[in-house]
């Protein structure tokens, strides 16, 4: 009998089956997933579980009882090979077949690769999947020191909690300063600072050249500038590439992703993406655009799920992301890309503050460290249209839930 089949076993793949289900979907759902592990959370890999404060177990979202009782069939450790969508049929690997109504592609993304000579020897090593934090877990147990390629979220991320075990850290950054294309720059440079109290060194500007191995085992990366960083464990951060190529073979539009509508939904009306692999116009972005994050992942599966259920609610949720380094936990809720005026609220030496960021006086984002307060009023604040002024929003006394509650009376 078909039913519903879900590509991926990550954040999007099970909300799209759990949020299918829960809305009355009565037909089979089969979840497949070329991973062993039953569905887990991904967040901890880069922090509390290479720390050792979270085991393997801990990271399981769900067990396998819970699944059965919600009526959803795993299917483990099987890679989807194709989609024919003339006979509505998965092909999996060992030539066995799932026949679906309907199909929701979450493969997620993949890290994107160095791109010179001798990058898959021993000891070069990248954080997507359980998997590879086992892997990498057990290889920080035998370093003292670690280059890392890339500032992004992985890369800092990893920076912290090998410095927090007492490894010498050094971070390889190609821009001109830490998460160049995801926050601002006065937030940038505060993550630095951090870093370089925590004793991690930082190179900017420059990006691998070469590696150096022996007996297959890197022993030193060789920088654009010359400069050779000696290394047995380099852990590379350097993006994520939408894992799109199942449904390009099957004739979908991709660009950059998968794309869908508001409901998830591709141009095949029977088929839906969510999650990493997925491309949506989306109107804080202005534009398409293609999201990481978990919130994004479950906000979009939410919304396929309903869809392919035959209830309609549009993903118009406000990007969010997290990130933990230290004691520090930065929260961003919208897209800063195009601020005109900005406005710190809290003092920066404190380490407690967030920055808003304006266009033509409209809010459009908020970066919050150590502040989840203000981070709650600004995901209402935006998904409704609402600003504060420059001063309301410096001014530490003023109460942002006043503006929400003013508008809530002004509706009633």
């Amino acid at each position: 009998m078909s039913g519903l089949v879900v590509i991926g076993g990550s954040y999007a793949g099970i909300q799209a089956a759990l949020t299918a289900r829960e809305a009355g979907y009565t037909k089979p759902v089969t979840v497949v997933t070329d991973e062993h592990w039953l569905p887990y959370e991904k967040p901890p890999l880069s922090k509390d579980f290479l720390l050792n404060k979270m085991a393997e177990q801990n990271l399981i979202l769900r067990d396998k009882a819970f699944f059965d009782i919600s009526g959803i069939e795993l299917v483990l450790g099987n890679q989807a090979t194709e989609i024919d969508r003339r006979d509505r049929r998965v092909a999996l690997d060992g030539d066995s077949t799932l026949q679906f109504d309907e199909l929701v592609i979450a493969t997620g993304s993949r890290a994107r690769r160095l791109a010179v000579a001798d990058a898959e020897v021993e000891g070069i090593c990248y954080l997507r999947s359980l998997t590879d934090a086992v892997d990498l877990k057990a290889r920080l147990k035998r370093t003292a020191e670690i280059v890392i390629v890339g500032g992004g979220f992985i890369g800092l991320e990893v920076a912290a909690s090998a410095a927090k075990l007492g490894k010498k850290v050094t971070v390889v950054e190609s821009g001109s300063r830490l998460l160049e294309r995801a926050i601002s720059p006065l937030v940038s440079s505060y993550l630095r600072d951090v870093h370089q109290q925590h004793g991690v060194e930082i190179r900017f500007g420059d990006i691998v050249a070469s590696i150096e191995s022996q007996h297959g085992r890197v022993t030193a990366i060789v920088l654009a500038s010359g400069t050779k960083l000696r290394a047995d464990l380099v852990l590379v951060g350097i993006g994520g590439i939408a894992n799109d190529e199942l449904a390009r073979r099957a004739g979908l539009n991709c660009a950059n992703g998968v794309v869908v509508d508001a409901h998830g939904r591709s141009e095949a009306t029977n088929i839906f993406a969510a999650g990493d692999c997925a491309n949506h116009y989306n109107r804080f972005a202005e534009g398409w655009i293609r999201l990481e994050s978990v919130h994004n992942a479950q906000d979009q599966a939410r919304a396929a799920g309903l869809a392919i259920a035959g209830q309609y609610e549009p993903y118009e949720s406000v990007p969010r992301f997290w990130s933990d380094q230290y004691d520090v936990k930065l929260q961003m809720v919208g897209l800063c890309g195009r601020f005109d005026q900005m406005a710190v609220r809290g003092p920066v030496e404190g380490g407690r503050f967030s920055v808003f960021y304006f266009r033509q006086s409209k809010l459009i984002a908020v970066e919050s460290v150590n502040r989840p307060g203000d981070q709650m009023a600004a995901r209402r604040l935006i998904a409704n249209g609402m600003s504060p002024s420059l001063e309301q929003a410096t001014d530490e006394s003023f109460d942002l839930k006043v503006l929400l509650k003013a508008a809530e009376k002004a509706r009633t």
